[in-house]
C-alpha cells in the first residue's frame, strides 16, 4: 500500500512538471530555477564571469568576485556549472571540470559569502561579542 501511495504521489509530482534537482537544462530553456545544471564550452573570460556555450545558446556565468576566489578558467574549455538563472545570468554554485574537478563557489542556500564586505564582517564580529 505504501509503495502504491508512493508511486502515485511520484508520478503526480512528474506530471505537474515540478524540476528534478539538478536536473541538466539546455540553455535556451533557462528557467528561475535554483540547482538547475548547465553544460557547455566556454567561450571567453572576463575575471570570474565566463560566456558559456552549449549548442542551443550562450549565457553568462557569474562565479563570483575575484577578490573572493581567483579561477583558472580557459576558454574551450568542458565545464558542467551548478547554479540558479537569475535574469541575465547564471548564478554558479559550483563548477565542474571535464577531469572531474569540482570548483565550489557558493551554498545555494542565502547570500554569498562575498554579499556585504566589510559591513557584514563587521556586524557579525560585534554580534559576537
Amino acid at each position: 500500500m505504501k509503495a502504491t501511495i508512493t508511486a502515485l504521489l511520484t508520478s503526480a509530482l512528474l506530471t505537474i512538471g515540478v524540476p528534478a534537482a539538478n536536473a541538466q537544462v539546455s540553455i535556451q530553456n533557462l528557467q528561475r530555477h535554483s540547482g538547475v545544471t548547465i553544460s557547455g564550452t566556454i567561450r571567453s573570460v572576463v575575471g570570474n564571469d565566463f560566456i558559456l556555450d552549449d549548442g542551443t545558446g550562450q549565457i553568462i556565468v557569474d562565479a563570483g568576485p575575484m577578490r573572493h576566489h581567483q579561477l583558472n578558467l580557459q576558454p574551450g574549455e568542458q565545464v558542467t556549472v551548478t547554479g540558479k538563472y537569475d535574469d541575465y545570468d547564471f548564478d554558479a554554485f559550483t563548477i565542474t571540470r571535464s577531469n572531474g574537478e569540482v570548483i565550489f563557489i557558493r551554498d545555494p542556500q542565502g547570500p554569498p559569502p562575498w554579499s556585504g564586505g566589510y559591513r557584514r564582517r563587521n556586524s557579525a564580529s560585534q554580534n559576537s561579542r
